[in-house]
């Protein structure tokens, strides 16, 4: 909240938002905590003593309280938008459809349409205590859905961890996949194979170090992205 306010009074737009909001709203503890902002990296950086930023293929902003990280994200708009990106310097895609780099900044509208499912695109403005939804997200909450925003093909090409967070999510919330959200999935899985490794490793101590393992478990199976969390390279 004191960052969400901070922004806010530098003139910024500040808003919590995904997982935090979510959670809240099923009488769930969260994890942690995300803030948005139309902030640059750069911009929220000068505003923060105690930050630093970091990524390249997604830069953020990491401020810590104590032992605490807030992370806070810039508004991130489609690779088609009308800001100048024809070097790729803020964004791009690779053959296949994967996003490479994810600096394309926008509005909240467009932040919202780029997130991953609609319960995760809900934020949360604590100067009026409201929350803004762009996608149906709160009423996929009351209804316990997992829906993909946007094509579900295309969404899981640019990023198939994905993919993963569907399965995760599913089992953590006890929520359905809804079924068009489902349907590429054990199609897509072996696209998981392209992303690095580091990555996987943290993905899958997600899905099952989190409370709900079995259930996490269960999912990965039943949507053939088990072999890919865990198969063997072959030997030559």
């Amino acid at each position: 909240m004191k960052v969400a306010y901070h922004l806010q009074d530098e003139g910024y737009e500040g808003y919590l938002v995904g997982g935090c909001i979510r959670d809240l709203l099923l009488n769930k503890r969260p994890k942690d905590f995300d803030v948005a902002t139309n902030a640059h990296p750069e911009e929220a950086h000068e505003l923060f003593r105690r930050s630093r930023l970091i990524g390249r293929r997604f830069k953020l902003l990491h401020v810590r309280f104590g032992r605490d990280l807030i992370e806070v994200a810039t508004f991130r708009a489609s690779h088609d938008s009308k800001q100048d990106n024809s070097d790729g310097e803020h964004g791009r895609q690779n053959d296949s459809g994967m996003i490479v780099r994810d600096n394309v900044y926008g509005t909240i509208e467009d932040d919202a349409l780029r997130r991953d499912f609609t319960v995760n695109a809900l934020y949360y403005c604590p100067r009026d205590h409201s929350i803004h939804d762009f996608a149906g997200g709160y009423t996929d909450l009351k209804n316990k859905v997992l829906r993909m925003i946007g094509e579900p093909d295309a969404r899981y090409r640019e990023d198939p961890v994905r993919m993963l967070r569907a399965a995760r999510f599913a089992a953590k919330l006890d929520f359905d996949i809804e079924p068009a959200t489902a349907e590429p999935i054990q199609r897509l899985a072996p696209l998981l194979k392209d992303i690095a490794p580091a990555r996987m490793f943290d993905e899958a101590l997600k899905i099952f170090q989190s409370g709900h393992g079995v259930a996490s478990l269960e999912q990965t199976r039943h949507y053939g992205l088990f072999e890919q969390l865990f198969n063997k390279p072959k030997l030559h």
